[in-house]
């Protein structure tokens, strides 16, 4: 990934948090030589050593995605920023973006409790914790059943990169003008984006 060093993420939490909270991936990997994505969620293990997810059996790109090294791109919150916000109106149009590329090789899951763990991960993470629904409350059988429509597997990470694109290349006055702009937009990436902002700029 391209990253000028001022927009570079060092701070490794703060990468594991945008996987964390922006767990909707896309993955990459070569098929048959050509590249292929799917998207799709991607839980980080508590070690952080390890994601976790499953693809739709029918779906090729795991057949030979073993052993590869893939990509998976966790896309944090993006919005664009207009040069009417400026001090100036010689400016252009640009985009603040968070990101995380994830690289790593990925090993299919063979052992039935091991893909039975992380899918119960995942309902953990995503059902709100006064829901009623319980993976463990689930036929057995049934379960048995539904899993084999998918096939799980585990990338062990190799590499993180991490880019935060906030407006770092530009003056404070600029930044606070933007901030400002983006407070006005109740959109949740905007939101997001100016609350990642004002963080920035008290370091």
């Amino acid at each position: 990934m391209y990253t000028p060093s001022h927009f570079n993420i060092i701070d490794e939490t703060l990468n594991y948090d945008i996987m964390k909270d922006h767990s909707f991936a896309t993955l990459f990997s070569q098929h048959h030589g050509m590249p292929v994505a799917t998207h799709l969620p991607l839980i980080l293990n508590k070690e952080k050593t390890f994601l976790y997810g499953h693809f739709a059996r029918p779906n090729p790109q795991w057949k030979d995605i073993e052993n590869q090294t893939v990509l998976a791109i966790f896309h944090g919150p993006h919005c664009y920023i207009s040069p009417s916000w400026y001090e100036t109106n010689q400016a252009v149009p640009t985009w603040n973006y968070v990101t995380v590329h994830v690289y790593g090789e990925v090993e299919l899951l063979e052992d039935e409790k091991e893909l039975m763990g992380s899918l119960q991960e995942m309902v953990l993470k995503y059902e709100t914790p006064d829901s009623s629904y319980k993976l463990q409350d689930v036929d057995p059988e049934f379960l048995t059943s539904m899993s084999k429509g998918i096939q799980g597997f585990k990338i062990k990470i190799n590499n993180i990169e991490g880019k935060a694109k906030l407006s770092q290349n530009h003056t404070v006055q600029r930044q606070e003008l933007v901030i400002n702009q983006l407070n006005q937009i109740s959109n949740t990436d905007e939101q997001q984006i100016s609350s990642l902002m004002k963080t920035n700029l008290k370091k």
